[in-house]
Formats: structure tokens, sequence, C-alpha cells
């Protein structure tokens, strides 16, 4: 096992060719791009921009992501507690309201998560993120707001809300109705194919009627083990290095996670037939008043997990203007979260649409966990939640399994590995010539055309 800190599926390293400041050169045919079918890029866990919105005055502001004060703001606006009356987890500020900013025919909040000064002057292309495709497609002739559209979405949520549902609904009809009634080509990423499977399952007649193709990137069809498992005990680190200490604190992020439906939807599938069971293994040490102390490793599988997730929470809470919330293991988000399980089990591809897959391979990702070692055993097991893990990896993109990503239980017409960590699959060359010969286009390039919508000082 190694040790080490797993970060989010969402960010990470990136290896791009495109200009980071949103520059390509184009010059492609009318004619053609009249002819092109409409492209939706959906996003992943942490791939939108939120807004915090007061309910008052309607006065918004950018809470994700952010670099300035994003620790505090992410404390204020974005702490919640999950109703298991609605399904949906609420904000504890009961001043405002968490909405995904549709600018740009919804481009805006999926292309670089802060679009501020301060993240291009620094250059932490970290957040840059469906950018380089959002460019490598306007070069291919796609024309924003009518062949190509984002859908970004309060990714704290259950994959399978009404909310967003509706919001998918419409973003397909829109495409549709405005490419002049030509079928949607869906392109996701990560989290988003789960959230894409649980719109086929519940809406299989509106996802035939309106989509042609879909793309799924690096999704964690059978959950991604080592990652999710970590995050419900340490918490998350979105971004590594020095930039780390300018954005949201790994424990604050932990707090958070604690109440997200999506978290517990993306825990490993006890029902999958893994080639080896993903495990939370832990030294402990234990001691009865009959017996001399003893240090033993157990071991939790995907349904014995929960018992060490309720035991190691047992504590847990967090401090808000001055009250203190409990956040113990969430039961209630556990059920919802296999239901959501059972509506993805439950999606078939309707005949006619095409599905293909492109997983990441290559690169050491995180499967089993351990806490303790023999000679340090844990003897408290709320005492995990402040120990830095130890990893046992599978190939993978260094946070989904490719054993997961490729266990999407649809008939693909293709399924292609790309060695690429999880981020840079939506900047690698590769998914790109895939991406385009699957889409039957190709790029012509002369004339410079910046693609970003306008700057954020937010």
């Amino acid at each position: 096992m190694s040790a080490g800190l797993c970060c989010c599926p969402c960010f990470g390293r990136r290896n791009s060719t495109a200009n980071d400041d949103g520059g390509y050169f184009f010059d492609f045919d009318s004619e053609a791009a009249a002819d092109r079918e409409p492209v939706l890029l959906v996003s992943g866990m942490g791939g939108s921009i939120l807004h915090s919105k007061n309910k008052k005055s309607g006065a918004e502001s950018r809470v994700w992501v952010r670099i300035w004060l994003a620790d505090l703001q992410f404390k204020k606006k974005l702490w919640s507690l999950y109703n298991p009356s609605t399904g949906y987890t609420e904000g504890l500020d009961d001043t405002c309201e968490i909405t995904v900013p549709d600018d740009d025919f919804g481009l805006y909040a999926i292309d670089i998560l802060d679009p501020s000064l301060f993240v291009k002057l620094l250059h932490l292309t970290d957040l840059y993120h469906f950018h380089d495709m959002i460019n490598m497609l306007i070069e291919c002739g796609y024309v924003k707001g009518t062949t190509l559209f984002g859908f970004g979405y309060d990714f704290r949520q259950s994959n399978r809300v009404d909310k967003s549902m509706e919001g998918l609904k419409a973003k397909l009809e829109t495409a549709y109705k405005a490419s002049g009634g030509r079928k949607v080509n869906i392109i996701s990423h990560s989290m988003g194919g789960l959230l894409v499977s649980c719109f086929l399952s519940l809406h299989p007649d509106i996802f035939s009627k309106y989509v042609n193709n879909w793309i799924c990137i690096a999704c964690p069809f059978q959950g991604a083990p080592g990652c999710i498992n970590d995050s419900l005990l340490t918490g998350l680190q979105f971004i590594e290095g020095f930039q780390s200490y300018f954005f949201v604190l790994r424990w604050t992020m932990h707090q958070l996670v604690v109440e997200c439906p999506s978290i517990y939807e993306l825990m490993p599938n006890p029902g999958h037939n893994w080639k080896e069971q993903p495990v939370i293994e832990v030294w402990r040490k234990k001691q009865t008043e009959d017996e001399a102390p003893s240090v033993k490793l157990e071991t939790y599988g995907p349904l014995e997990s929960s018992s060490i997730f309720e035991e190691a929470l047992s504590t847990n809470e967090l401090s808000y203007q001055g009250k203190t919330v409990p956040l113990p293991f969430n039961f209630d988000i556990l059920k919802w979260a296999t239901k959501t399980r059972q509506v993805i089990s439950n999606a078939e591809l309707p005949e006619g649409v095409s599905f293909y897959n492109i997983y990441g391979t290559s690169f050491d990702t995180p499967f089993h966990v351990r806490y303790g070692t023999e000679s340090s055993p844990i003897v408290d097991l709320s005492e995990i939640c402040h120990t830095l893990p130890e990893y046992s990896f599978v190939d993978g993109d260094e946070t989904v399994p490719t054993e997961s990503a490729k266990a999407d239980g649809y008939a693909a017409k293709e399924r292609v590995g790309v060695p690429a960590r999880h981020r840079e699959l939506l900047c690698e060359e590769r998914v790109f010539a895939l991406i385009r010969r699957w889409l039957g286009v190709s790029t012509k390039s002369s004339r410079h055309r910046n693609t970003s919508k306008v700057m954020s000082t937010v």
C-alpha cells in the first residue's frame, strides 16, 4: 500500500495543447456547420460553477469554484443537510439558494470553473474543465446555441432528483429544436454518465426521441471505491500543491460530502462481480477486561462498510453560526443511493441510440484503503477521520478504476481505453480524435476566434 490523499474526480493534472487564453484558429465551412447534429456536454462531480442567489435581493455570487475566500464562502453557502422527505440536500443558509448559471447556452458553467483574472494570471489550468473540448468542437464547425450546448447541475444532489432530470430534459429539447429537429449527441464526463443513466432509466421515451449518440468518458459505473470510501472518512482534496492553500480545505469538503447523496451514489456497487472486492482495512487495537490488548487487521467489504462509517463518524459534527450540528453517517442517504443504483441498473439503451465508452488506463488508482499500522493501530474508530490513509492500487485514471468504467452494462459500439488521468481525458487529443470519428466531423484552422465567455471577477 502507498500513503497519500485522493483527489476529487473532476480535478487533476492537465496536459493540453490548447491555448490557455481560450484561443483557437478556426475557419469552418458554414454549410458543413449547418449539417452538424447538436452536441450536449454534461459535466461530472464538481464540474459545474455554482452560484449563491439571495432569496430577497436576487444578488448572485460564485461559491464554486472560487479561489479568493474559497473556504469561508464554501462553509457559509454550501454546507448543507439532507432532507429525507424531499431527497434533496438543503443549505444551512436559508437566506440563499444554490443555482447553476445557464449563460452561454449552458457552456459557461462547465468551461473554466473559476473564470477570474486571478486564475488566469496564476495559470491555474486545473480549473479549465470542458474548455479545450469546447474549443475543439467549435473548430469542427459547431456553433454555440445552435449545435453546441452545456448542462451543469448542482452536483451535491442525487443523480436522479427531479430538478436535474427536468433540467436535462429541457436542455435536450432546446438543442433538438435549435438545430432544426436533429437528434442530440451527448458527451458526458465522470459522474455525468450516472446522471444520464438515471435519465435514460426514468425517461426512456424522451431519451429515444432526442438522443442519437451517447459518448461516455471516465464514468464510475460501478463506483470509485478507494477515492469515495476515503472521502466519507477523511474528505476530498480538489487541488494539490501550493494552490491548495487558496482553495477549500480537505476537512471543510468532508463536512459537505457526508450529506451529499451524489457521493453515496459513487460508493462501490456491492452487486457488481468485482475481480477482487474493494475493502476498507483497519489495524485496530482492542482490549477487554479479561484479555490482554490485541492488534488485528479488520476488513470491511462493500456490504459491511456502513458499520465502519457509522462508528467512525458517530461523533462527527460541524460548527455553523455558533451552533453545533451533528453529522454522522447518513443512513437515509444510503437508502436513497441504493435505490439510485437500482434505477441505473434498470436502464436499457433504446434501439437506434449508439453508445461509446472512453475510459482511462495506465495510472495507479486507489482501490483498497487502509488506516493505522500494526505498530500504530487505531484505538477508537473516530481516529480514522484524522488519519493519513494508505491505498492499494489498480489500473485506472487515478480516480476511477478501469474495471468500474468499463462495466457500463450497455451494448457499446466501442469501448476504448486511453492512457490518461481522469481530468486529462477532457483535453486529451486521442479522446478528441475518437469523438471526431464517432461524430463524423473534422477540423480546419486558419483564423483566430476566442471561445470563452466574458471573464468573471466575482
